[in-house]
């Protein structure tokens, strides 16, 4: 069986990594191809000569559009010049829908792996997977259904995070190796993994942290700093607080666990935190004008992975306008100072945990794909 995979930026290449693992232990003869990045390659993928990752951050103007171009056309190459038992697209939407049509096109089997939002996003789309897409993996429970209802073969594997996330921490021995105060209240900051995130999120979340230490004096704060942001972009803005801030280098999973509450960027952290159980105050701001766009687009009440999972507002949402320090710091003390409030939250992110499913995400999917291939 010859398999190819097409991922995009970091974490698509993390979860094809893991998808390729699988897939090598449950049948040792396969044979992968992919575009993707050092994590594919490193679980032994074999990656497509002179066709590097569909990542072009920190490439901008003509740069970029000439880089993205050469990738697509090589990948459309790839996927139509070559026999493949089945191709494999991760994530990516925005690309990789195109390459599901290259690929049916050519009479290639599609199977779709992190299931395109489209629930969010772009409902009419759903019409446009049924007719290129001959299975689709989807990690969140409530996607099952909708596939389901449309008439497209699915399958839920449970999310890959809980592969990521341990069961339980010990507390006390994170804060000791962070240099925190045992019994202190501490509060988690995550202001995302991308470069506009931060520098637009942080300066409120220092500020709010600000307030917290005025009203809560001796409050300790750390903030998981990702991979992709660097030095030079983060610690600039931490100089310029006036509170002392704690770095933890892509040790998400242990802020989140040594921490009593979290001010936290909507994304997939916040669906990470949910896991390991802090309860959270959720964030976002943008652009004025993505802003009106994205609420002209979005089809759904809330952002937040948490609540959209539950299907019920579980934790706070302060959006745009709402997302100023005074309102952060409200909410997060009205979650320390009212137990019943904080608890009710941990007990509803607990929820939202067993709703996810078990462990092994990668393991099913790669079950899945390899079905697809004897089809």
């Amino acid at each position: 069986m010859r398999i190819v995979i097409v991922t995009g930026e970091a974490s698509g290449d993390l979860h094809g990594a893991n998808l390729a693992k699988a897939m090598m232990a449950l049948d040792p003869q396969v044979e992968l191809v992919g575009i993707g990045g050092p994590a594919m390659r490193a679980a032994g993928v074999n990656l497509v000569p002179g066709v590097p990752q569909l990542d072009i951050m920190g490439l901008i103007g003509l740069s970029a559009i000439r880089a993205m171009v050469q990738r697509v056309l090589a990948i459309r190459r790839v996927l139509k010049s070559e026999a493949w038992d089945l191709v494999v697209l991760i994530d990516n939407p925005g690309l990789n829908f195109h390459f599901a049509r290259v690929a049916k096109a050519a009479g290639r089997r599609v199977l779709y792996y992190i299931a395109p939002q489209v629930w969010a996003w772009r409902p009419g789309r759903m019409k446009w997977i049924q007719r290129r897409v001959d299975h689709v993996v989807v990690i969140l429970p409530f996607e099952l259904e909708l596939y389901r209802r449309a008439g497209v073969p699915c399958t839920f594997v449970g999310h890959p995070l809980l592969d990521v996330v341990a069961p339980q921490y010990d507390r006390a021995k994170l804060r000791r190796q962070f240099g925190l105060n045992e019994s202190g209240l501490v509060v988690g900051l995550l202001p995302g993994s991308r470069v506009g995130e931060v520098e637009m999120l942080l300066p409120v979340l220092l500020e709010a942290a600000e307030q917290l230490v005025a009203a809560e004096p001796g409050t300790q704060f750390i903030l998981a700093q990702a991979s992709s942001i660097d030095d030079n972009l983060l610690q600039p803005l931490l100089r310029r607080s006036r509170v002392s801030v704690c770095v933890a280098h892509e040790q998400s999973s242990e802020v989140m666990a040594l921490s009593d509450v979290l001010l936290i960027a909507s994304g997939t952290a916040s669906l990470q935190a949910a896991l390991v159980g802090t309860p959270m105050v959720l964030l976002y701001k943008t652009t004025p004008m993505t802003y009106r766009l994205a609420r002209w687009l979005i089809n759904v009440p809330w952002i937040g992975l948490v609540n959209l999972v539950a299907g019920r507002s579980v934790v706070p949402e302060l959006i745009q306008d709402e997302a100023t320090a005074e309102r952060l710091s409200q909410e997060v003390l009205h979650l320390l100072r009212n137990p019943l409030v904080y608890d009710g939250m941990k007990e509803r992110l607990r929820q939202v945990r067993e709703s996810l499913g078990e462990p092994g995400a990668s393991c099913r999917a790669a079950q899945v794909a390899l079905s697809e291939c004897r089809r």
